[in-house]
């Protein structure tokens, strides 16, 4: 084998191991985040209605409203 021939191929195997660690990395990140998701879903509307409910109060509109807001800004 020609040292071209051993560059050529230890770049192609290099850029091919980058290629693959780059798949698996993304593909681990999507896993990660989907079970992160899943263990701890964002909080919506109906959530606090329901937190406000178990509590034995009516949340109104307005409530509702303004903790959705302090929440988005706490973020």
């Amino acid at each position: 084998m020609s040292t071209g021939a051993i560059v050529a191929l230890s770049i192609g195997l290099f850029l091919l191991g980058l290629i693959i660690g780059a798949v698996f990395a993304a593909w681990l990140t999507q896993r990660k985040i989907k079970k992160q998701l899943d263990e701890n879903p964002p909080i919506n509307e109906k959530m606090i209605r329901v937190m406000f409910a178990q509590m034995g109060r009516k949340a109104s509109e307005t409530q509702i409203k303004s903790i959705m807001r302090s929440m988005k800004q706490a973020k």
